[in-house]
């Protein structure tokens, strides 16, 4: 029996066909090595990692071949064992078709692991705890791909009340969590036992849809067996209503304990936190087994004869996994991820990344072209579709309109992208495309002012710098006069001063004849270019040798008035 737990209503939702019956017949099989693997460096939020190998250079499995880099990253693993033979620009998982940074790997069939051991998180501060996870690869293996070390801090309290399990798994065809929890379930609560600890969280609620039987058995089961472990009753397994998106987070949290975190707060504060069951099942065996992300559960399904789940190394290409379920001959695209939230793939050789929860293959008779778009009728079902209490109808105008400050301030960034205002649309809008399309402006928007903003302070700085430097310039100058004053004033003092020893006589008069000599030379000395000079000529030279002597006077502060 399921733990009797209150629920909660979640607003808005659709319930499509779920359509997941076809990949739950078979256990997960294990995906053969391709020949070519090709790891993106970049599969999280955040940074994109610095890779850390050259090509030529061999590599064991589970070694770190990309570093993360700055406050939001995670590491990258070599999925098996080869040869670098490349990093360059490779085709990415992304409806876009650009490139990035990638590690190619040629595997040499030893499939042979670096040293691990476990890692002993009880010894270690939190931090040391945090940079191993991260170092280790962990993301949320729901589709959000958020680094799961930024996620593992109790916030202010230092304590939390309930730690969610996410087992909800609402889109189509995806079913790569049920299979998890109906053949790893013990693993997966291991996982969260470790999470807990580190959150000292007091309960940990289990949320899966109850579309999911054997997967609620077999975490019960479980759930069982680590409440008799602990001696305690803090995990729960809980059946909540299938109905899409069940399984955004907030939305779980909603159904589960009733909390509803505001925008811009963090579930922290409240004393929540949500972690997918794939991502607990991984932090198990970072921490436990020492064995980094290198590998995850994938759903093939769709328009192939023998849909499956797959544990699939990661930098597969997904035509690899594709064939091995006999794809149709009408199949005429990729989705990475269910067909509500799922990305269109550019071709079929893009390679199964941490996010990859689903590889569906598609055809016209699957997902026949939508109708023509029509035009906005105001009807407002997209509104009472929405799970996040938006008004979707109104982010659609402002996006529409290019007015993005308007689209902001009706919470666009509070979108989680479901399509269920799409859904039910009647007039057939691609309302999510264009909430992308305005997100993408702002982001892109925003990266450009931080770029003006940079350059603007560094010219600022670099003006700041150089009327220092000028200052400081100045101020040596009239440090340095002021000495050679003083200098002067002390020479013309000791000359001053009469003479009291006979070699102080001698010096003196070999000063004086030398001062001598030198006035004579003067004198004599005629320039050649002052003979034959007009008066007007003459005149001219008289004043400016006079001007020379008025200034020769007043650089004579030192004399004295009487002199």
């Amino acid at each position: 029996m399921t733990a009797l737990q209150r629920l909660f209503k979640f607003h808005g939702g659709v319930k499509p066909a779920y359509n997941k019956e076809a990949s739950t017949g078979l256990p997960i099989a294990v995906a053969p090595t391709s020949t070519r693997l090709v790891i993106p460096l970049h599969q999280s939020i955040g940074g994109m990692p610095r890779p850390m190998v050259a090509a030529g250079e061999r590599v064991l499995k589970g070694q770190r071949i990309g570093g993360a880099d700055g406050n939001v990253s995670s590491a990258v693993h070599a999925s098996t064992s080869g040869t670098v033979v490349a990093v360059e620009m490779r085709l990415m998982p992304h409806t876009s078709g650009l490139s990035a940074l990638c590690v190619v790997i040629e595997p040499d069939g030893r499939d042979e692991w670096i040293p691990r051991q476990p890692f002993d998180f009880r010894s270690a501060t939190p931090t040391q705890t945090r940079d191993y996870l991260r170092d280790a690869g962990v993301v949320g293996l729901g589709g959000a791909v958020f680094p799961s070390y930024l996620k593992l801090n109790p916030g202010k309290q230092g304590k939390l009340d309930t730690l969610v399990l996410n087992g909800a798994e609402c889109e189509p065809f995806i079913t790569c969590d049920d299979l998890l929890m109906r053949e790893r379930a013990a693993t997966i609560l291991d996982g969260a036992a470790i999470m807990r600890e580190m959150l000292a969280a007091g309960q940990v609620l289990i949320g899966i849809e109850d579309n999911k039987p054997e997967a609620i058995a077999a975490m019960e089961i479980a759930a069982r067996a680590a409440n008799a472990a602990a001696r305690e009753d803090a995990f729960k397994v809980v059946s909540v209503p299938t109905r899409y998106p069940a399984g955004g987070a907030k939305q779980l949290m909603r159904v589960l304990t009733g909390i509803e975190v505001p925008h811009g707060k963090r579930s922290t504060d409240y004393g929540l936190q949500c972690f997918n069951v794939g991502t607990a099942y991984a932090i198990y065996e970072a921490i436990a087994l020492g064995q980094p992300l290198i590998s995850r559960i994938v759903t093939v399904a769709g328009n192939v004869g023998k849909a499956r789940n797959y544990e699939v190394l990661l930098g597969t290409p997904m035509r690899d996994i594709i064939a091995l379920c006999g794809p149709l001959p009408d199949s005429d695209r990729v989705i990475m991820g269910g067909p509500m939230m799922g990305l269109l793939m550019p071709d079929d050789s893009v390679p199964v990344v941490k996010a990859a929860n689903c590889v569906l293959v598609g055809s016209k008779k699957l997902f026949p072209p939508p109708p023509p778009e029509m035009p906005c009728i105001r009807c407002g079902e997209c509104a009472k579709a929405c799970p996040s209490d938006l008004q979707p109808f109104e982010m659609y105008w402002f996006s529409r309109a290019k007015i993005f400050g308007k689209a902001q301030e009706y919470n666009l960034f509070d979108c989680i992208e479901c399509g269920c205002c799409a859904y039910v649309c009647p007039s057939r809008i691609p309302l999510v495309d264009y909430y992308r399309f305005a997100k993408s402006e702002i982001w892109a928007r925003e990266t450009e002012k931080e770029a003006a903003d940079v350059a603007r302070e560094r010219y600022e700085f670099r003006l700041l710098r150089e009327e220092r430097e000028k200052q400081e310039k100045a101020a040596k100058l009239a440090a340095k006069t002021a000495a050679g004053r003083e200098k002067a004033a002390v020479a013309l003092a000791e000359a001053e001063k009469p003479a009291v020893t006979p070699e102080q006589d001698a010096k003196k008069a070999l000063i004086a004849a030398a001062l001598e000599r030198a006035r004579a030379q003067k004198e004599q000395a005629h320039p050649e270019n002052v003979s034959n000079l007009t008066p007007e000529q003459q005149a001219e030279i008289a004043a400016i040798e006079a001007r020379r002597a008025e200034i020769r006077e007043m650089a004579k502060p030192h004399l004295r008035q009487d002199d």
